[in-house]
This record gives structure tokens, C-alpha cells and sequence, in this order.
């Protein structure tokens, strides 16, 4: 009998890849041993290579780091990290340095959690392809804390306007989930609990369709900022029924278009030093190997 296949498993929606999280951060040299030194992660070796901004590789995506005010994201960014018990390692070899910032860590049943040394809150899980599909290192997930009842307009407002797919998902709490790459989602929280001001800092996804949104965006008006060619951003989320405010969070919207889409990353694999160096083993393989092939 001919296998059968779901192919809507493969359906992404007009967001095909989300790239990178933007903070600001106040200090250089705290944000390169907490997100280089302690998660292992990267420093993109051609762009940003100053002191006023650094871009850190997280497989295929990306933290966007300039210096400024720090910026704190309201709620959670996931990471697929292999190797627990290195990244504990690392992440306690900085602690000393870090001591008197809000950097913290802590190990729980599935995940690590590690918070920047401005609060910034990052939950590292190990690779799981069902989860996550073939990823070994990136950034399955952003996740966002939201007033409660606002989840299922959120859910409502991506398909609408971005051409996104959304579900929602309820549980302890209710999510909105929002398909914005292959094993890739921007996620919204419900909570009572009160969240401070929006700061400014922003995720950026790359999207197929490229004017349909914006147009959708501009007869309601949120359209935030004009970059460029490639590039528009928008900042409020609403409801489609009432045009009444649900959250806030700055989207950098660019074409599939733009030259930088899918451009290669460098990842290195933070367990070579010079004392245990193997030629060979330099970069960090991102996606599980050919004997981790899911025989679909």
C-alpha cells in the first residue's frame, strides 16, 4: 500500500522564517559573557562587530544586541541548546562575573531557565524533533504574556491581516499560537498578572506576501514605521471587531526579498577550547545528522 501522507504538516503560512530578537543592552561586556560565555551562543563575525551592537547567532536566527536603555521582552524566548549539562557548566562559570546583575539560572524537568543580566527571561530545552522538529540549536518560540481575554482576538488578528495561521490552545491558561516559521511560533500567554510598559524591543520575521499585509495594515493605521524597500514595521495588535487594543510588540516585517533572507549563519560549537581542540569540529551542526533522519 502507497504510504499516506498529512501534508498539511508542511503548510507554513505567508511567515517562513522568524529571524531574530531585539534588546537593548547597556553593556557590552556583560552581554558577551551571558549570551556568549554562558549559553555558548555565537557573535556574528560579519556585521555589528563594534562595541555599540553585537548580533549573536542562534543557529538560523539571530539576538539583535545594540547598546541603549536595557530592554526587557514581556515574557519568554525559547532556545533549543544541545548538551544540558555543558550549558550548566558555562552558565555557572559566569555567575561570579555577573554577580549584582539580575543573571540568574535554574534547572527544571525540561528546560533551563536563564535570565540576562537586565531580567531578559530565556528557556533552554534540549533538542526533541517532535517538538521542535530537526532543530538542535535556534529559536523555536517567542512567548508573550497577555491581559487575560485577550488570546483568542490575537488568534484572530494574524490570519486576518498577516496571512498567518493561529490556533488557539487552552490549558492552564490560553495561548494563542501563531505559525511564523518551519517548527517556529510566536506565542501569547494569558496572565492576571500586570506587565510593565511597552519598551521597544521587537522580533522580525520574513513573510512571502509582503504587500497584502501591509495594505490590510495600513487602511487600519498600523503601519509604525516605513524602512525601506524590503522592510515595514507595525506595533499594535487589535481587535478585529472593535478596533480596541490587545498588546504590543514591535513586528519588523521583511520581504522574502530582502538580500539579507537566509543569509548562512557561523555557529560554533562552544565545547572546543585550545586545550581540547579536534580539527573538524570548529562549527556547531544546527540540525540533527542523517543517522536523526525522521523516515516520513
Amino acid at each position: 500500500m502507497q504510504q499516506q501522507f498529512d501534508r498539511t504538516q508542511e503548510d507554513l503560512g505567508n511567515s517562513i522564517h522568524l529571524e531574530h530578537v531585539n534588546v537593548t543592552v547597556p553593556d557590552q561586556r556583560l552581554t558577551t559573557l551571558f549570551y556568549l560565555a554562558g549559553l555558548g551562543l555565537t557573535r556574528d563575525p560579519y556585521l555589528m562587530v563594534s562595541d555599540t551592537n553585537m548580533w549573536v547567532n542562534v543557529g538560523q536566527s539571530q539576538f539583535h544586541l545594540p547598546s541603549g536603555k536595557p530592554q526587557v521582552l514581556r515574557g519568554i524566548t525559547g532556545l533549543v541548546i544541545s548538551g544540558r549539562k555543558a550549558l550548566l557548566d558555562r552558565l555557572a562559570s559566569v555567575a561570579k562575573k555577573l554577580d549584582g546583575t539580575a543573571f540568574k539560572f535554574s534547572e527544571h524537568n525540561d528546560y533551563v531557565e536563564a535570565t540576562c543580566p537586565w531580567g531578559n527571561r530565556l528557556r533552554c530545552h534540549e533538542p526533541d524533533a517532535e517538538r521542535f522538529g530537526r532543530i538542535t540549536l535556534g529559536i523555536p518560540y517567542v512567548e508573550f504574556e497577555v491581559p487575560a481575554g485577550t488570546a483568542q482576538a490575537i488568534c484572530a488578528f494574524y490570519p486576518e491581516i498577516m496571512g498567518i495561521p493561529a490556533e488557539l490552545k487552552n490549558g492552564d491558561s490560553t495561548v494563542a499560537r501563531v505559525k511564523v516559521g518551519k517548527n517556529q511560533y510566536l506565542q501569547f500567554r494569558e496572565t492576571d498578572s500586570p506587565q510593565p510598559d511597552y519598551d521597544g524591543h521587537h522580533v522580525q520575521i520574513y513573510v512571502t506576501d509582503f504587500s497584502g499585509p501591509h495594505r490590510r495594515l495600513q487602511q487600519r493605521g498600523l503601519v509604525s514605521q516605513e524602512d525601506n524597500q524590503y522592510q515595514y514595521r507595525f506595533r499594535d495588535i487589535v481587535d478585529l471587531k472593535d478596533g480596541r487594543h490587545l498588546f504590543t510588540v514591535e513586528h519588523e516585517i521583511r520581504s522574502a526579498t530582502h538580500p539579507m533572507y537566509l543569509r548562512p549563519l557561523v555557529n560554533r560549537d562552544p565545547s572546543q577550547t585550545n586545550r581540547t581542540y579536534a580539527a573538524g569540529h570548529d562549527q556547531w551542526p544546527w540540525a540533527m545528522g542523517p543517522d536523526q533522519y525522521d523516515n516520513r
